[in-house]
Parts: C-alpha cells; sequence; structure tokens
C-alpha cells in the first residue's frame, strides 16, 4: 500500500506556500470590496482634516484626539501571509533533508518566496503612491480651499 499523500512534509509546505499566496492576494482584492466614498471626497477630507490640524496648531488649541480606527478581517492577512510563507520554507527545508521527492519541497519553497517577495514589493508600491498622494494634498491644500 502507498503511503498517504498527507505524510511528506513536501506536501504541507506546498500547502502552506499556497496558502500564503492566496493570503497576499486576498489582502490585495479585499478592500476594494468594501463601500468607501469616491475618490475626490476621500482626497478633499484628508486635505480639510490637514488644515485643521495646522490652523489647531498655528493658534495653540488643543487638537482633537483620533477616533480608534475598527481593523477589517482582511488586514490580519498581513500578517498571516508572511507567517505562512515562512512556515513553507522551513516545512520545505524540512522536506529536503528527509530526502523526500524534491519537487514537493521545490514547490513549497518556491510558492512561499514569491509570497512574501510580492507583498513586499506591493506594500512598497502602496506606501510610495501614499506618500506622492500627501505630498500632492500638501502643495496643493492652498489651491484647494481658495486661500
Amino acid at each position: 500500500m502507498e503511503p498517504s499523500l498527507l505524510r511528506y512534509w513536501g506536501f504541507w509546505a506546498m500547502a502552506s506556500g499556497g496558502m500564503a499566496l492566496l493570503l497576499v492576494f486576498a489582502q490585495i482584492v479585499a478592500p476594494s470590496f468594501e463601500p468607501a466614498p469616491s475618490i475626490g471626497t476621500q482626497i478633499g477630507e484628508i486635505a480639510g482634516d490637514i488644515r485643521r490640524a495646522a490652523w489647531q496648531s498655528f493658534l495653540g488649541r488643543p487638537t482633537a484626539e483620533p477616533e480608534p480606527a475598527t481593523t477589517p478581517l482582511w488586514a490580519y492577512f498581513a500578517i498571516a501571509a508572511p507567517i505562512f510563507g515562512v512556515l513553507a520554507l522551513i516545512l520545505s527545508a524540512i522536506s529536503a533533508l528527509m530526502r523526500e521527492n524534491w519537487r514537493f519541497a521545490a514547490y513549497g519553497a518556491g510558492m512561499a518566496v514569491c509570497a512574501i517577495i510580492f507583498q513586499f514589493v506591493w506594500w512598497l508600491a502602496v506606501f510610495i503612491a501614499a506618500a506622492l498622494l500627501l505630498i500632492t494634498i500638501v502643495e496643493n491644500v492652498g489651491d484647494i480651499f481658495g486661500a
């Protein structure tokens, strides 16, 4: 009788690597399913908040405490994805050390590395875009409100 596939470390490495990739893609797509105001409204609110905070600071008034934000479930995917990626790398190493089929270890490690790198590159691109948007808002806050 053939041994079960579930007994191989490499299989679990592939499963963990696949889960890491799935979580990375889910964290990218999930925010688009939330209801949100238009982009113009959001940018206007950000600019208004910046201007109000600047005036309050200039006049010596205390600034309002920010409201505690609720964290949506999909935000935890950003933490879980690299954890599954590292788990897949560890299981791939165990599979290679146990001299199991090398394809399982290679596929698991490949998916894990792809998930970790893709998540890093995605967040880097998001931070750069957010910084550019914030710089543009700050430069044009006078034009927005006609100061």
